[in-house]
């Protein structure tokens, strides 16, 4: 059925306007000042129109770890959040390293899921770091994006083998980095004066920059489109921005948290994230390296744990957070709203046109006539506070609970249907 919005603003060709905005369930068939059609009319007044938002870096949790999210409460946070498509990372259970896990687990996202949800395999089989996955194989199943995320793959000549034959088989590494060797048995926060001031163990910047290096220089040599999941140090901004001048087929993201919080800012365990939060030189060398495209766009790394995984002292918790359904929010309030350092098209960009414009998610990102039916109704202009008891996740492991934010999403429309409506 076609459906119609009119009276919102759009964010159109760059910037906001008065369009209106016909779509149907495989696409959206116009935009224009006056749309006449047959359609269901949406009113979109006060409300703005934008693309619906893109996460590569999302744990669903399902199947193996229900207790802390599933892929039917992730996907509704997700909608709710403004995310029409999400990619799950693979530490699940059973790991979907080979075509007939993988096929069963295709089938669960495709009867619970109200988002797209694209799932990653895993580099090496069970993320044990010694063999490759059949990357040909799930490739033919449709997964195209490989990572052993929540580990570093250690050995080097098995990571060598493993992206040559990515390679060969062209397909995409999101490499979660950290060098084990770096980080000593309970530390779960920035290595700084702070930790030690706190009583807490500290993990130094190297425990990521290291086998980033690394990473890089194989993925250079080998031309492997390789990507950097969730970066947090000046070391691995520097490190990116060297090896893009030098020609390499190679992307990094950045999450909220690490654009808005500092090391200093940690008051227990609902701060305790993997990489940490680190100094205020850290910080804005994030914030420049995104403006600069050293950091090509915005994920959100949403972690859920139950509240026993955090009730515990900082050495012991889990590391992670949630963060799909305060992301956008947060980011507009901060760097576009109050900051005003941002233009809403530039995060937007950061947070969907890039992401699937990366992982050649086709024609998302975008508000035009041709393109993917994903779309989301936004408030922009009424105060509100998050509160973490109202999130549709399981997880309520936030530090942002109790925040003000300018940005409230009112419905999401994923392939021209509503999925979320507030």
């Amino acid at each position: 059925m076609k459906k119609v919005i009119r009276n919102a603003e759009v964010l159109y060709e760059g910037r906001l306007q008065k369009k209106e905005v016909l779509f149907d369930e495989t696409m959206i068939l116009e935009v224009a000042d006056h749309v006449e059609a047959e359609a269901e009319e949406i009113d979109g007044s006060g409300l703005t129109l934008l693309p619906g938002l893109i996460d590569v870096h999302a744990h669903l949790r399902e199947p193996g770890h229900e207790e802390k999210e599933t892929i039917a409460s992730g996907s509704r946070a997700a909608a709710a959040g403004g995310f029409t498509t999400i990619m799950a990372m693979p530490n699940i259970d059973p790991f979907p390293d080979n075509i007939e896990t993988a096929s069963a687990y295709l089938k669960k996202i495709e009867s619970d899921a109200v988002v797209n949800v694209l799932p990653y395999g895993t580099i090496t089989c069970k993320e044990a770091g010694r063999i490759p996955a059949d990357y040909e194989g799930l490739k033919a199943l449709g997964i195209r994006w490989f990572s052993d995320d929540g580990v570093g793959v250690a050995d080097e000549a098995v990571m060598r083998e493993a992206m040559t034959k990515a390679k060969a088989a062209d397909v995409l590494f999101a490499c979660h980095t950290e060098d084990m060797n770096y980080r000593k048995p309970g530390a779960s926060v920035h290595e700084a004066a702070f930790a030690e001031k706190m009583g807490w163990l500290g993990i130094p910047s190297a425990c990521e920059s290291a086998q980033l290096i690394r990473d890089l220089k194989i993925a250079k040599e080998i031309g492997l489109r390789y990507h950097g999941c969730h970066i947090s140090a000046i070391e691995s901004v520097e490190a990116l921005r060297k090896v893009k001048r030098e020609g390499a087929d190679v992307s990094a993201e950045v999450t909220a948290h690490h654009l808005l919080l500092e090391n200093t800012d940690v008051r227990g365990t609902n701060w305790k994230m993997n990489p940490p939060l680190r100094t205020h030189e850290d910080r804005m060398s994030l914030i420049e390296a995104l403006e600069d495209g050293t950091l090509d766009f915005i994920a959100s790394d949403h972690a859920p744990h139950t509240e026993a995984d955090k009730d515990k002292p900082m050495a012991a918790a889990a590391f992670g957070i949630v963060s799909l359904e305060t992301s956008f929010a947060l980011l507009y309030t901060e760097f576009v709203v109050r900051e005003k350092r941002w233009t809403l098209a530039q995060l937007i960009d950061w947070m969907s046109y890039l992401p699937a414009k990366r992982f050649g998610l086709g024609k998302r990102g975008k508000i035009e006539a041709g393109w993917d039916a994903d779309l989301i109704l936004a408030d922009l202009s009424s105060e509100r506070r998050i509160k973490a008891k109202d999130f549709f996740s399981k997880g309520r492991n936030t530090p942002f609970d109790g925040w003000s934010v300018n940005a409230t999403v009112k419905e999401t429309f994923v392939g021209g249907r509503s999925v979320y409506k507030k």
